[in-house]
């Protein structure tokens, strides 16, 4: 039982990461490697706050911002400097790096002595017995679907319209009147603020910020943006970012399933082999399609 409670905290951690990669990826169709840089800049602002006394709350607002940040930069290169948008993501997650240990200060930052969001007063005080073992899972639960709601509203206003507009037919958004740019950067303003938003999560439930941490965060939000997409295609009433969380849920189930088998250093290479069946059949899935049609 706590390895599938871990394994769905996890999930829905990660969960809030690919909701964003969802929308360079399958919206935008933009390659966004920012993610890997975006993810520890919201674990790096969260411990940077909370050892200075801020309320770790006001965190996920201000990381979410970070992120934004983060995003706009990325933007700004792609859009007004030209360059291409695989070589941006490079830039700016290269970049974060530095200020990500600027920001924290160090490489490795532990916050066991300070109040999170999942152990404060509040918090301790609702969750206490039987209850205190799911208290992380129930308040990232909450979160992720917070998330989630919010984007299907975005995604149903004139801006959201648009936002799908320009990754479907750039050219169909210019003929509207409307810079597709700028369009664009605010797409991965909104993403890299999840990503970040995930970092800040993730820093608060493991305690600790690692400059690591976003080291094939790209990875684990692509693995489970084709998982959901593609396992839950078929099923109209499930809505794509419903389907982006379970899926990435599935993908720690996988990951912790294979673990038991190998050894804890063979994970990058369980990670990749499992990504590479998982690209394998979404493909497949693609062609099925093709020829059915």
């Amino acid at each position: 039982m706590n390895l599938i409670v871990t394994t769905v905290e996890q999930g829905l951690i990660y969960g809030i990461l690919a909701l964003g990669v969802y929308i360079t990826y399958k919206i935008l169709d933009f390659p966004d490697l920012t993610v890997d840089g975006s993810f520890p800049l919201g674990a790096a602002v969260t411990a940077a706050l909370i050892v200075r006394g801020v309320n770790p709350y006001l965190t996920l607002l201000i990381s979410f911002g970070a992120g934004v940040l983060a995003g706009v930069c990325t933007g700004l290169i792609h859009v007004k400097c030209k360059v291409r948008d695989l070589l941006s993501g490079i830039i700016m997650m290269t970049a974060l790096w530095t200020i990500n240990l600027r920001i924290a200060g160090t490489a490795n930052v532990p916050i066991f002595g300070e109040e999170s969001i999942f152990d404060n007063d509040n918090m301790n005080g609702i969750f206490h017995g039987t209850l205190a073992s799911y208290k992380v899972c129930v308040i990232v639960l909450v979160i992720a679907v917070i998330a989630k709601i919010v984007l299907d509203l975005y995604l149903k206003t004139k801006s959201g319209f648009l936002l799908r507009a320009v990754g479907d037919n750039e050219h169909l958004v210019t003929s509207l009147a409307k810079d597709q740019g700028n369009i664009k950067i605010l797409g991965l303003a909104i993403a890299n603020g999840l990503v970040a938003l995930a970092g800040c999560i993730f820093c608060q439930e493991q305690r600790v910020f690692e400059i690591s941490s976003g080291t094939g965060a790209i990875v684990i939000g692509l693995a489970s943006v084709i998982i959901g997409t593609s396992l839950f295609k078929g099923l109209t009433f499930m809505k794509a970012t419903t389907a982006v969380l379970i899926g990435a849920i599935i993908y720690k189930a996988c990951v912790a399933a294979a673990l038991k088998f190998f050894e804890p250093q063979d994970m990058k290479l369980i990670t990749a082999v499992l990504f590479l069946v998982i690209l394998i059949v979404g493909m497949e899935r693609k062609k099925k399609v093709k020829g059915n049609a």
